[in-house]
């Protein structure tokens, strides 16, 4: 439902001191929310990589159960703009607010079910089928969640802080990853290979039930946004905000998703494929690639902020593709060190490649936000950053793991990230850069 009156009174009216208390609970609620919702996700990226092969497609070779299990994982990526679609037409029509619980119980919900899927030895084909079904529920349940707790913060927070603020949903990416990972990776510590690929995998997917608990508490705990509450007091929402969105903004969608190549494209070679490819070294086991990657996801987690607020100060678009052009640049000096490397190694150039990653992820928040008006802000946002998965995050490990097979080196994986830096630095010189303006005024938007 649409936030009533009361609400909406509140929002706009709100004292300085309830201000400072809703942008502290906003801030909580959109990290926290994306902290369950990427733990989710982050959950079954590193069981694709290290037990989906096994449990859903075990008549196949080594290579083709790897791939396989990467092409369910790219599904949830193309669920994507679908839910940014569906979701923001509710999230620009009805708040922020009342959009983000649905999204957060639909992502819990699916993920539990994953820790009870039985595997194909024990139901056959409908394992991996219903494996797909729930990837992409997983998928439509993210694809609204992010442009909605990215616009909570910031549209309720200082305006001269944009970048920081609504760098606390991004905040949510290393926490989540930290708990994802660093979960299966104390099961798989603690546990025998056999407990852990038989049963040990499903106990953090059925947490997920207890930190969906905990996102709802906090999130019903939250106001409107004042800048959402006003255009639905002056009645200026849109009947239509994604169609209006793609009609008068499509520049700035496909600017936001080519925006996000060299940020997302490498991220998920960064953080799930390199488990596939270090291991198949000698004396390079599982454990030791996701503490690497728990590591460098800690490191994020405290870098995030901080270029963000950098940002703040001399502009998003600066920042941002210097970490764009800098992961261009370690490109070939990363898969040198996985191929050859000694573990020291290894541990520094994952943790770098995450720390390039937090310079992009920390600003890209507000700098694609900022890119609509309020009252098309949800839907043009999300469809930008969710658009980008379908060409980026989504194919990235299928592609590598394909490039490495037909190819025979790990340079040509190298290559492809290149080419993601070359079209981020492309997109970004020509989307404008709005972190000094009022975005609450929609004559900062008018052509």
């Amino acid at each position: 439902m649409a936030p009533g009156d009361n609400e909406v009174t509140q929002a706009v009216g709100s004292s300085a001191a309830e201000r400072r208390v809703q942008v502290r609970r906003a801030a909580l609620a959109g990290s926290i929310g994306t902290t369950i919702e990427w733990y989710d996700f982050f959950l079954y990226n590193t069981a694709a990589a290290l037990v989906f092969p096994h449990l859903f497609f075990p008549a196949s070779t080594g290579y083709a159960g790897v791939m396989q299990s990467f092409a369910t994982y790219a599904v949830g990526f193309a669920a994507r703009p679908v839910g940014a679609a569906i979701f923001g037409h509710w999230g620009d029509r009805l708040g922020r607010k009342t959009t983000l619980i649905v999204t957060l119980l639909l992502m819990g919900l699916s993920s539990a079910v994953v820790g009870l899927l039985p595997g194909t030895a024990s139901i056959g084909f409908a394992a991996p089928l219903v494996l797909v079904l729930l990837r992409l529920v997983q998928g439509i349940a993210i694809g609204g969640e992010w442009s909605g707790s990215v616009l909570l913060a910031m549209e309720w927070g200082d305006q001269r802080r944009r970048g920081l603020l609504a760098s606390f949903a991004q905040v949510g990416v290393p926490v989540g990853l930290v708990l994802g990972t660093g979960g299966m990776t104390l099961l798989s510590a603690l546990l025998s290979p056999a407990s852990f690929a038989a049963w040990g995998w499903r106990i953090p997917f059925l947490l997920s039930l207890v930190l969906v608990g905990i996102g709802l508490v906090i999130r019903l705990r939250i106001l409107e946004t004042p800048m959402f509450a006003a255009v639905v007091a002056e009645r200026k929402t849109s009947r239509t905000p994604v169609k209006d969105a793609v009609r008068h903004h499509w520049r700035e969608i496909l600017l936001s998703a080519g925006l996000r190549f060299s940020e997302q494209l490498p991220f998920y070679l960064f953080t799930s494929y390199v488990l596939v490819y270090v291991v198949q070294r000698p004396g390079f086991g599982n454990t030791f690639v996701l503490n690497a990657v728990l590591v460098g996801a800690a490191a994020e987690l405290a870098l995030i902020p901080v270029f963000s607020q950098l940002s703040d100060r001399i502009g998003r678009k600066r920042v941002y593709l210097t970490g764009s052009v800098l992961t261009a640049v370690i490109a070939f000096p990363y898969f040198t060190v996985l191929s050859h490397g000694g573990p020291a190694l290894i541990f520094v150039v994952v943790i770098v490649s995450l720390v390039l990653h937090a310079m992009q992820y920390g600003p890209q928040a507000a700098l694609i936000g900022e890119s609509f008006p309020t009252h098309l802000r949800y839907g043009g946002a999300g469809l930008g950053y969710q658009l980008a998965s379908v060409f980026a995050g989504g194919p990235a490990p299928l592609l590598a793991t394909w490039l490495l097979h037909e190819t025979g080196t790990p340079y040509s994986i190298s290559i492809y990230i290149v080419a993601s830096a070359v079209v981020t630095v492309l997109c970004g010189l020509a989307l404008p850069d709005r972190s000094k303006s009022d975005i609450a005024d929609p004559s900062v938007y008018a052509r």
